[in-house]
C-alpha cells in the first residue's frame, strides 16, 4: 500500500486548485485523517484513509481509493476517492443569513432624523 503526502493528494484530487492552497488549508485544521486533526501538509495518506474536511462552506468527507500519479481530468480525479458526504441542506432549511430586525428597529429615516435635529434645536 502506497502512501503519498496530504498535499499532494488533495491537488490530485482536484479538492483544490493548487498544492499551495491545499497546504493553507491543511494548516488551518480544516482536515480530518481518519478523525484526527492534522495541520501538517508531509502527513502521510494511503488507501483506506478516510478524509472529512471543510472547502468553501461545504462538509466533505472522502475515502481514499488510490494515491493517483498525477493531476489528471476530472473524472479521473473522481476514480481517487470514494464520497461518503452528507447530503447538502435544502435551501428551505438553510439558517437565515440575516437577523431577523423588528420594524422601526433600525436606522432611522430621514423624516425621523429632521424630527431629531428640530427636537433638539439643531435647524438649518
Amino acid at each position: 500500500m502506497e502512501k503519498q503526502r496530504l498535499d499532494k493528494w488533495l491537488f490530485f484530487s482536484r479538492a483544490v486548485k493548487s498544492r499551495t492552497l491545499a497546504q493553507k488549508l491543511i494548516e488551518t485544521g480544516a482536515i480530518r485523517v481518519n478523525s484526527e486533526r492534522t495541520d501538517r501538509s508531509d502527513h502521510k495518506v494511503g488507501p483506506g484513509d478516510v478524509l472529512t474536511m471543510t472547502v468553501h462552506t461545504r462538509l466533505l468527507v472522502w475515502r481514499i481509493l488510490d494515491p493517483g500519479t498525477r493531476r489528471g481530468p476530472a473524472p479521473e480525479a473522481a476514480l481517487l476517492y470514494e464520497d461518503l458526504s452528507p447530503a447538502p441542506l435544502p435551501r428551505d432549511a438553510a439558517p437565515a443569513v440575516h437577523a431577523e430586525r423588528a420594524p422601526g428597529s433600525g436606522r432611522p429615516t430621514k423624516k425621523e432624523r429632521r424630527d431629531t435635529d428640530r427636537l433638539q434645536g439643531d435647524e438649518d
